[in-house]
């Protein structure tokens, strides 16, 4: 391959796109640029401005990451009016290969790629090399994925998790269960394990305590809670990181993942040091018989602000 071929990989959410040059040779990666989604009419325009910007680089290749389904040729995007055929935008850019993929399978990509300072341990457990990866990430909703690795190649495992059931273990997630019961006619882990889902967790021990519950922004409810100011933020901050971690054991045990079990979204890099002194390595563990298997597994939160584009580009260099 020769060294100076380049690579772009981009991030793309409902409000901005971020774009970065790769050198598929060395994996070095450099100007890194965000633009506003809805300056540009298609996102061939963005990525040609930004082409423009960074001096009309010899891009060969590229790989998008993109917060909407990427299964088939024609993408819609789900919150922003972007909408394209792969090929179509592959022809128009003059690429030898354009490469479409959701952003969770990009934030799951770059785990193996995070060094120390991208990434921090919550709890014992060490990682052991070529094993199975989860990833889940509180945010507006809960991303899920795990990662595999076959003969040296990673492969993302995408899907549905946050939206599996939510099962209770103590009196007050019974309490949380009944009180969305009457709200979903399904409740999912994702109406806990999110921004909304903190309001509703909030709501729910509020009715359980018999208080009023005067918050209705998630990021005021966990500085309340983290701050000791509202004691109803406050349990409520500590059943947020009990449920966490009860789900989080539950992805170790489902594909054995002695690579490591890794928090993303934006939620919770927010509050490390109050995730490392609270009770959610003792539910992740807490799996009856299998304690042993859980308090072998890694947990970390990831702090790099790029994962998006750090798996892009790991995706990209892993497919030429």
């Amino acid at each position: 391959m020769a060294e100076q071929q380049l690579g772009l990989i981009a991030d793309v959410g409902g409000t901005n796109i971020r774009l970065e040059l790769v050198d598929m040779a060395s994996g070095e990666r450099r100007e890194l640029r965000k633009y506003l989604c809805a300056n540009y009419p298609t996102i061939v325009d963005a990525i040609k401005q930004y082409l423009s910007d960074a001096g009309q680089p010899a891009v060969t290749h590229g790989c998008i990451a993109i917060a909407c389904p990427t299964n088939d040729d024609w993408i819609a995007m789900t919150n922003h009016s972007w909408a394209f055929s792969v090929k179509e935008t592959q022809a128009a850019l003059g690429w030898t290969a354009l490469h479409l993929i959701n952003d969770y399978t990009a934030i799951s990509m770059s785990l193996p790629h995070l060094k120390a300072g991208q990434k921090v341990q919550i709890g014992g457990g060490e990682v052991k090399d070529g094993a199975p990866i989860a990833v889940f990430g509180p945010g507006t909703g809960l991303g899920v994925a795990h990662l595999a690795n076959h003969a040296g190649f990673w492969m993302s495992l995408p899907g549905e998790g946050g939206h599996v059931d939510f099962a209770p273990i103590d009196e007050v997630d019974e309490h949380i269960l009944a009180f969305l019961s009457k709200k979903y006619d399904h409740v999912s882990v994702e109406q806990l394990l999110s921004g909304p889902g903190i309001v509703q967790m909030y709501q729910a021990i509020a009715d359980m305590k018999g208080e009023e519950a005067k918050f209705t922004d998630a990021a005021d409810i966990s500085t309340a809670g983290i701050d000791g100011t509202c004691p109803v933020a406050s349990a409520t901050m500590v059943q947020f990181c009990k449920v966490m971690g009860s789900f989080g054991g539950n992805l170790s045990l489902t594909l054995g993942t002695f690579g490591g079990v890794y928090i993303a979204g934006g939620i919770v890099p927010r509050f490390i040091d109050y995730l490392k002194q609270s009770d959610f390595r003792e539910r992740f563990e807490a799996k009856g018989r299998f304690r042993g298997f859980n308090e072998k597994v890694p947990v970390f939160v990831v702090t790099e602000p790029q994962p998006g584009l750090v798996g892009a580009a790991a995706y990209l260099m892993q497919t030429v």
